[in-house]
């Protein structure tokens, strides 16, 4: 292996993909703590509709956030298939439910494209990136916004 191809694969962004309806969506493996099943959510009141309510989790309160419900999609269920991604940002823990976890993806800086100004189902500024993988995309998310109350 030369210094060009070691250099290309330290670049490469890994991310936990996952879909919520027909999109696929990526988060920076480094921001994520773990994957875990649904459990048990208790409601909070007053919170953001998007906000399920929060869990027990190792004796931590972690928010759970649907992001079915923050994309403005039609809520679903929980399956067998739902699950928690538990994701630290600026020093807070914070849960996204979604429909499957698919898998972990090395993707190289050149096949990330900037996001899209329209056509998505989801606001254009949730989108850091759109990333080419295997003739199709999957959507980069910018977590920072989708927390966001605005």
């Amino acid at each position: 292996m030369d210094l060009r191809q070691k250099k290309q694969e330290d670049e490469l962004l890994q991310l936990v993909t996952f879909s919520i309806g027909e999109e696929e969506f990526g988060v920076n493996i480094l921001k994520v703590q773990e994957i875990i099943r649904t459990m048990e959510i208790t409601k909070v009141p007053r919170a953001p509709e998007f906000v399920e309510g929060v869990i027990n989790l190792r004796g931590k309160v972690i928010p759970i956030i649907d992001l079915r419900r923050r994309f403005g999609l039609a809520p679903k269920g929980h399956d067998k298939n739902t699950r928690i991604i538990v994701i630290e940002i600026n020093n807070i823990i914070v849960g996204f439910v979604v429909d499957a976890v698919s898998e972990v993806l090395d993707i190289p800086p050149a096949d990330i494209e900037p996001p899209p100004s329209f056509g998505a189902k989801i606001r254009a500024d949730f989108i850091f990136g759109m990333g080419k993988v295997a003739g199709k995309f999957v959507i980069l998310l910018n977590i920072h916004r989708v927390l966001s109350v605005d």
